[in-house]
């Protein structure tokens, strides 16, 4: 239950909304989600009664259980699910035996990472679509803006501020899409003790399917306490984002070097020691952020290689990897989207740059290929 980056640099570094929806509170609540669903779904098949006893029993440990008090007690057992259960049946009193019916702890833990998953990519996917609404507001404004496109650091061709931006704006669609695939595939996690379902013969299919269904979550084909190629996927997807990220906020950062002077953000940006820079600070820590991804996506794809039933460390090494990186990448599209809602675009500056290569010609296509871009996004 590792606590996400926040406090002081978490505005600072764009990941403070993100870390909100993965924070400790947010975890118990999660877990016991987990719990309640569970022992409903054995009420449907008949296995448990007093369903509504457990609920009630769930919300006094929402209103009186410390996180931190859960936190310590999961040192013992290696998970908090275990503490939870225990306290949970106690405060079920007579209806105790409906709690955890079925389950092994990695069925909650699993399902309830899911489900804050799902609730940090809300907030990242509304942050990318708005860098991405930014950068077509930009490719739209500057369609036949001409300036120096740049190849290996040198002016090469002319090009237009709009075809660059349309570039920024493919790449976050792509990236918020298909991250939004990814999240919306991750299934309910139930397997019981050995992912055989014996616990609940002969209903575990059925109460599992039941399960994914309180929740709003796919049904799982088969229990995958080993199988992690999907946290696999979630990674490289949000990996994949903060590339899409970084790769504007790096073009800004040096279109706005003082002797390019192309670009400049609305926020001040200003320096400790020298008054007059201009530093475009969100796309900095947009870069910033997006830059924690690579080794956060190489942790979680070195930790896939669970052994046999459980694992013995890379499950436990997934749950801080994960969290930081919803934060990082959430981080890089909160701050690239402050960073695009507010860029200043100068032509005269890109006019008197391009200048310095006597023009190059004309950029033929660059209006053509904006209007497909931005006509792509009207028809998603």
């Amino acid at each position: 239950m590792s606590e996400p980056p926040g406090g002081m640099l978490g505005p600072l570094l764009g990941a403070d909304r993100v870390a909100a929806t993965l924070d400790a509170r947010a975890w118990l609540d999660a877990l016991l989600d987990v719990e309640v669903a569970l022992t409903h779904a054995a009420a449907q098949q008949g296995l448990v009664d007093d369903a509504a006893q457990v609920e009630r029993a769930a919300q006094e440990l929402r209103a009186g259980l410390d996180p931190a008090i859960l936190a310590a007690e999961a040192v013992e057992g290696g998970n908090p699910v275990i503490p939870l259960a225990r306290r949970l049946r106690a405060a079920a009193g007579p209806a105790g035996a409906a709690v955890h019916p079925g389950a092994t702890s990695q069925d909650v833990m699993d399902t309830a990472l899911v489900l804050l998953v799902r609730a940090a990519a809300t907030v990242i996917d509304d942050d990318l679509g708005g860098a991405a609404d930014g950068a077509a507001r930009l490719a739209g404004e500057h369609r036949d803006t001409p300036m120096a496109a740049r190849t290996l650091g040198q002016q090469a061709l002319p090009t237009t501020f709009g075809l660059v931006a349309a570039g920024w704006c493919a790449g976050l669609d792509r990236a918020r899409l298909a991250l939004v695939d990814v999240v919306g595939a991750l299934p309910v996690q139930f397997g019981g003790a050995a992912g055989t379902l014996a616990a609940s013969y002969p209903h575990g299919p059925a109460m599992a399917d039941a399960l994914a269904d309180l929740l709003g979550l796919p049904r799982a084909d088969v229990p995958w306490h080993t199988e992690r190629s999907r946290l696999g996927e979630l990674a490289g997807a949000l990996g994949v984002a903060a590339g899409a990220c970084a790769k504007p906020a790096t073009d800004v950062v040096l279109l706005s070097a003082t002797e390019v002077g192309e670009v400049s953000e609305s926020a001040p940006g200003g320096s400790s020691s020298m008054p007059h820079k201009r530093n475009p600070v969100a796309a900095v820590t947009a870069r910033a952020s997006a830059g924690r991804a690579p080794g956060l996506v190489a942790t979680l794809l070195a930790a896939a290689g669970h052994e046999h039933q459980r694992a013995a460390g890379p499950w436990h090494t997934e749950w801080p990897a994960l969290m930081d990186l919803l934060c990082a990448t959430g981080g890089a599209a909160a701050r690239l989207r402050i960073c695009l809602e507010g860029l200043r675009v100068h032509p005269e500056a890109m006019a008197r740059n391009l200048s310095l290569t006597s023009g190059g010609g004309t950029p033929h296509h660059a209006g053509e290929l904006v209007d497909r871009t931005l006509g792509g996004r009207e028809r998603q």
